[in-house]
């Protein structure tokens, strides 16, 4: 009976309609503050996850998660040479797939306009084996990459700097510069545009890729290979592959694994999710806090109410539970509206970004400092319940001391003046 009391009469208080305008608008900014804390830590928790997700799922799916390459990458292997050696990766446990690569540098030209490149020569077959650039092919795909035909796929950032589309011939100019008896002389073919990706990060404005075969002939480097890339199963196992592989393969080699590329970025934002966490968690203490204030002020405006309870026989127990119930519930309320508000903008904040700079004109994310040039944002169940457990336990403490004011309050003291 006296838990149904508490809980009536704590509810009742906890409205944030009162008599008192100061009171009634106190209660509101402390609900609102609560929500506002909430919805801002879900969102940023949200985007934090969001880059994590892309970090994995798009950038790391293009870039190879291991590379094998000779000690010097101007030393190179036939593939007849890579053989074996490519046999005993094949049938290592943890190896999804392997594909052949050559890693070279070059320049491009189109239309009076050049850009330098870093050209990937690839098996379009075996290259699905260890890359996902296929999905964010805006035209074509890397299956047009067949030997002798000359084509080559670009990125949609490089594209759009050499004003060149699908079918349009780009100049390649190769950087070896050999010395013949005329003297020295650049190597340069013509490509054709077969395909243009769009990943959405740096690798859109200096990656370039053309088959294997026609790599080698422009370059001079008949059926040799720098080595091979290696997709895993596990991304957080390279290192523990690596130690096989070393054991297994019997020669010098590189191994050379993602984490040296792209490892400082992801540790990065999984180490600025922490932080940014914790800190945002300091403004939702405050807000939460401001129950404190508020309830302090409920107190001082019932203490007639309290006065009367506590004369027809109400336990002091009673009174402390009233104003906890009434604590909890302004908590639960600030809560429930941060979570709707955080998740409702977590999952439109990337629109809401892209409407901004197309308004404004202005690039938020630029691919060239970011991992991409958009804002990802994932909603994580986990993340959302450990928001709103933070947000109710300060709500919850920061009614202790209010409720045992509250149930310190002596009757006569009171009464006397009513």
């Amino acid at each position: 009976m006296r838990k149904l009391v508490a809980l009536y009469i704590g509810s009742r208080y906890a409205s944030l309609r009162s008599r008192n305008f100061l009171v009634g608008f106190i209660s509101l900014l402390t609900v609102g503050g609560l929500a506002l804390g909430v919805a801002i830590l879900v969102t940023v928790l949200s985007v934090m996850n969001g880059f994590d997700r892309e970090m994995q799922q798009r950038i790391l799916g293009l870039v190879p998660h291991l590379t094998v390459t000779t000690p010097r990458l101007n030393f190179l292997r036939s593939e007849a040479e890579w053989k074996d050696t490519r046999a005993i990766i094949d049938n290592t446990p943890g190896v999804l797939g392997t594909a052949p690569y050559m890693q070279l540098q070059g320049m491009l030209l189109a239309n009076g306009h050049s850009k330098g490149v870093l050209l990937n020569g690839v098996d379009p077959v075996q290259e699905a084996k260890v890359s996902i650039i296929n999905n964010f092919m805006q035209s074509g795909s890397l299956d047009a990459l067949q030997d002798k035909s000359y084509h080559i796929a670009i990125g949609a950032n490089l594209a759009r700097q050499l004003g060149v589309k699908a079918g349009d011939a780009v100049t390649l100019v190769s950087t070896v510069v050999p010395l013949t008896p005329m003297g020295e002389f650049t190597r340069q073919k013509t490509f054709t545009v077969a395909a243009i990706f769009s990943v959405g990060s740096q690798l859109d404005s200096n990656l370039a890729l053309v088959n294997l075969g026609d790599a080698q002939r422009v370059y001079r480097l008949t059926n040799q290979l720098h080595g091979y890339r290696i997709r895993t199963d596990n991304l957080f196992g390279v290192a523990e592959l690596t130690t096989r592989l070393r054991a297994a393969v019997m020669m010098e080699l590189n191994y050379d694994d993602w984490t040296r590329s792209y490892g400082n970025i992801y540790e990065n934002i999984r180490m600025s999710k922490a932080l940014v966490g914790l800190l945002l968690s300091l403004l939702v203490a405050v807000a939460a806090f401001n129950v404190i204030v508020s309830l302090m002020m409920v107190v001082r405006e019932k203490q007639g109410d309290i006065a009367i309870l506590r004369t027809m026989g109400t336990a002091t127990a009673t009174i402390r539970n009233i104003f906890l119930v009434q604590g909890l519930v302004i908590g639960l309320i600030g809560t429930g509206c941060g979570v709707v508000i955080g998740v409702l903008l977590s999952l439109s904040i990337g629109d809401i970004v892209a409407a901004l700079q197309a308004m404004t004109g202005v690039q938020f994310l630029s691919a060239d400092i970011y991992p991409v040039n958009y804002l990802p944002s994932q909603v994580q169940l986990g993340d959302v319940l450990l928001v709103s457990a933070l947000a109710l336990v300060l709500s919850l403490l920061a009614t202790l001391y209010p409720a045992a004011r509250a149930a310190r309050t002596r009757p006569a003291e009171i009464l006397r003046y009513e």
